[in-house]
């Protein structure tokens, strides 16, 4: 075994690495940015050193060598399939904890993948895959394997690049998109088109494989909750499956890693209609610890990072598949900073509170402080729970995630309780759709309830209350009776509400929006009572915003500043087109005084490898252009404003 790891990542997965090499007693190193200077991983590591960028695989390797470290895990991400890495490891004289280079390089062209487990006997999705297609070539390979069809790169996953094509029309742009996409996510466009499988589940195998010959399946992971092809619930086993789809499907999925010579974790990935259960199909194979793991770790009692480490240090797997038994039910739900209600943008932010659960595994990179920015995926952590039985995994999921607060960045926590209570996913009837189907279902319970803008005023009445002298309240005494004030509050991404307070903060009566007044008060720490019931929230304020948590919810609430005299009135018609998430602006395609149409796109904004075009939501003339090219922008900030002509 090892005596010292470097570990190649950052954020929950470099954490949760560590956590196996401290009980294991192997000495822990990790590598980071400027930006991560103060992150987590960086304390929780025996030794860290500084490197220029992640993919940087001269930095990485000097650091390893300089820190004297026997071996090198990359996590998933960044560098974790890079064959290049892989074997500048062993030209250095560090152990790469993962496949062999030409494993790698295998399964990493998902044209030449496709083609080797096939030549296994491994069922493969009908489509076209020659490598070099041009745009007209792929079109006719597109209508020849018959529409609805799927765009995929050939190098690269994790759904950047894409796309789903229903109708003829829309391949040209479908496929210089996806190009675009692949060519900045996995600097390579090459494409290939296979048919898309309607009802489609995401089933995967987790595979393990020595240097001596041996190879298991580790069981199955469902992961066919999805948003733009991105995992959000994964669980462990499937619902859909009995025991003997297991052992066909595991038994494919082991025949596909041996025929690359496969040695360490790897995970097969199928696609299996709901409509026929026993069709499956290979979709690709990711040679390296997958996000979900930690769902087969709890139904299998197995340390799949141990296991890696054990492996790549020379030693046979401790196990056979006849010792392998599965037990129970675990699900997983990951935490990323978006915005659900807005199609799923990336958010950003500094935490301000974090309270994780304690009845789950929680596995994390973040803490009080951190920077959630643009730069990196916008996965923060994952909760996951083990029960005896689905429902009962299920369950625990929900209540971890109702005692789960971030405050500072929104999040999806919220959406994932909706997701978890649907009807379809209770009962198990599941499919890569579904989130998208019921998008409009899952985020209506996301609005801003009444009590949350009465705790935002009454905290603003309570921190401007000095005393029990009635002179002291806020624009409000006269003899006989205490004022009404008013106060503007606006929820982020929301129109600004009325809030009316009669009194002080701890005995008072409140009026939303026009509505009839409820009693109300607010003590500390955040206790409110309205209306008769009593709630406690998790609160913090940054500036001029406040936040309050509850229930897996956390709203962040302005006071809002209204326009005053001729200029309000005159930008009554124009249209202020803000940015939808943190970001870069990659291209601004109008200039001030430009005429344009209507759905004219006019700002493209890119944030963790992810696009968004603003487009002109009516016709008139741009105003204001602020942005160029290149330059950094914040959630909401103006990108231009189009007047309606007159």
């Amino acid at each position: 075994m090892f005596d010292s790891v470097l570990v190649a990542n950052r954020g929950e997965i470099a954490v949760r690495v560590f956590r196996t090499l401290r009980r294991l007693g192997i000495r822990s190193v990790a590598v980071h940015t400027d930006a991560d200077a103060s992150a987590r991983h960086v304390r929780e590591a025996d030794e860290a050193l500084r490197i220029p960028s992640y993919l940087d695989i001269e930095a990485v390797i000097a650091a390893a060598r300089s820190a004297g470290a026997a071996a090198v895990h990359p996590g998933y991400g960044f560098l974790a399939e890079n064959t290049a890495f892989a074997r500048a490891c062993g030209e250095a004289g560090l152990v790469f904890i993962g496949p062999p280079a030409e494993a790698i390089d295998a399964m990493g062209d998902k044209i030449r993948a496709k083609q080797t487990v096939a030549a296994a006997g491994v069922p493969v999705v009908p489509g076209r895959d020659e490598a070099g297609l041009s745009d007209a070539e792929l079109k006719a390979a597109a209508l020849e394997v018959g529409l609805p069809v799927l765009l995929k790169p050939s190098a690269g996953g994790g759904g950047k690049g894409m796309r789903l094509v229903r109708e003829a029309a829309e391949l040209p742009e479908a496929i210089a998109s996806a190009r675009r996409e692949a060519l900045g996510s996995f600097g390579d466009d090459t494409l290939l088109a296979e048919r898309f499988v309607e009802n489609p589940r995401h089933i995967e195998i987790q595979v393990f494989a020595d240097a001596h010959g041996g190879a298991v399946h580790l069981g199955e992971r469902e992961c066919s909750l999805q948003r733009r092809h991105q995992k959000i619930i994964e669980e462990a086993p499937s619902p859909l499956l009995d025991a003997a789809a297991r052992a066909r499907m595991g038994a494919a999925a082991v025949a596909a890693a041996q025929a690359v010579g496969y040695v360490g974790a790897g995970t097969v990935e199928y696609i299996v209609s709901a409509d026929r259960p026993d069709e499956f199909f290979f979709m690709e194979m990711n040679t390296r610890l997958q996000v979900e793991h930690p769902v087969t770790e709890l139904v299998t009692g197995l340390d799949l990072v141990e296991l890696q480490l054990q492996v790549a240090s020379g030693e046979p797997l401790p196990f056979t598949q006849d010792d392998v038994r599965l037990d129970g039910h675990s699900v997983e739900a990951r935490v990323y900073a978006e915005d659900p209600a807005r199609g799923f943008l990336p958010t950003g932010g500094r935490v301000l509170t974090l309270t994780e659960p304690e009845t789950a595994r929680v596995d994390s990179g973040l803490d009080t402080g951190t920077e959630v920015g643009g730069s990196y995926d916008p996965m923060l952590a994952k909760v996951i729970v083990h029960g005896a039985d689905r429902a009962e995994a299920l369950r625990r999921l929900d209540r971890a995630l109702a005692s789960y607060t971030l405050l500072g960045v929104p999040t999806n926590v919220a959406f994932l309780r909706a997701l978890l209570r649907h009807p379809a996913v209770v009962s198990g009837d599941l499919d890569t759709g579904l989130v998208e189907r019921a998008l409009d279902e899952l985020v209506a319970g996301t609005s801003v309830p009444p009590e949350v803008f009465a705790a935002a005023a009454l905290e603003r009445m309570l921190a401007l209350e000095s005393g029990d002298d009635p002179w002291d309240v806020p624009d409000g005494w006269r003899p006989g009776a205490h004022a009404w004030t008013p106060w503007i509050i606006t929820p982020s991404g929301g129109e600004p509400v009325e809030v009316r307070v009669q009194g002080r903060a701890a005995s008072a009566r409140v009026a939303i929006n026009g509505d009839p007044p409820v009693a109300a008060s607010l003590t500390r720490p955040f206790t409110l009572t309205y209306g008769g019931r009593t709630t406690s929230f998790e609160a913090a304020r940054d500036g001029h915003t406040l936040w309050l948590g509850r229930g897996g919810h956390a709203w962040a609430l302005s006071e809002h500043v209204r326009a005053e005299g001729g200029a309000a009135a005159a930008a009554a018609g124009d249209s202020v087109l803000r940015s939808p998430m943190p970001g870069t602006v990659l291209a601004v395609k109008a200039s001030e005084g430009d005429s344009v149409a209507e759905g004219q796109p006019l700002v493209v904004v890119e944030a963790m490898k992810m696009e968004h075009t603003v487009t002109a939501p009516l016709a008139g003339v741009v105003a204001k252009l602020p942005v160029r090219a290149g330059a950094q922008v914040a959630l909401d900030a103006v990108l231009a404003v189009i007047e309606e002509p007159r």
